[in-house]
């Protein structure tokens, strides 16, 4: 069982996430214990995670341009701090 994450990336990606796409339902997993020692594990205990993200920005796209969305949101943390990001985004009724 995954619980929410919390800590300052998790918290950012929660900010950013609300704020532009305006989710009806959105979870985030810190998954990086799963990958501690492995290649983009940095130590701080926040690089890879899982987002669950429903929000009627996503409907009438394709999984491609939804997945764009949310990386566009996260684009400066994805390039310094997450080093994993699985997205599962849904439209409101899917």
């Amino acid at each position: 069982m995954h619980t929410p994450a919390t800590g300052p990336v998790a918290d950012q990606i929660a900010i950013r996430l609300n704020e532009l796409l305006s989710p009806s339902r959105l979870q985030v997993v810190n998954e990086s214990h799963h990958h501690a020692g492995h290649m983009g594990d940095d130590g701080t205990g926040e690089t890879h995670f899982a987002v669950a993200i429903e929000s009627p920005r996503f409907a009438g796209l394709n999984r491609v341009a939804r997945q764009r969305l949310v990386n566009q949101a996260l684009a400066d943390l994805l390039a310094t701090r997450i080093h994993a990001l699985s997205i599962k985004a849904t439209a409101p009724g899917e």
